[in-house]
């Protein structure tokens, strides 16, 4: 049975680890986390915030998830995008979802990020 979400993978091209660690440690707020050595020679970077875990795979043939994204819930939506914006990242608010708060941004390599908030607390 399934229990629980383990991680999400997004890919990303080679080369581009130093641009994804600025991203998503500096400006999200992340914590890298080291990957195992057999996997580590891959490239690639993973990184936790709590409970979520985002594994960013080198792709020889790299495309951006432009529609499909992880979705990841905050507290405090709106100092966070002030965070982001801080940053220099630019996020596009999204009021269609009914019930949350929520906006889009995109990782340095066009990965989309879903960033979204209840409106119930």
């Amino acid at each position: 049975m399934i229990t629980a979400l383990d991680h999400v993978q997004l890919a990303a091209p080679p080369g581009s680890e130093d641009l994804l660690r600025a991203y998503y440690v500096h400006a999200l707020g992340m914590t890298e986390i080291p990957k195992p050595p057999e996997l580590a020679a891959r490239g690639g970077c993973w990184f936790a915030a709590g409970d979520v875990r985002l594994h960013l795979g080198v792709e020889a043939d790299f495309t951006p998830a432009r529609q499909a994204h992880p979705g990841l819930r905050v507290h405090g939506l709106d100092a966070y995008a002030r965070r982001l914006a801080d940053h220099g990242v630019t996020t596009v608010r999204d009021d269609a979802l009914p019930g949350h708060k929520r906006f889009y941004t995109e990782d340095p390599v066009g990965n989309r990020l879903e960033f979204l908030e209840p409106l119930d607390g």
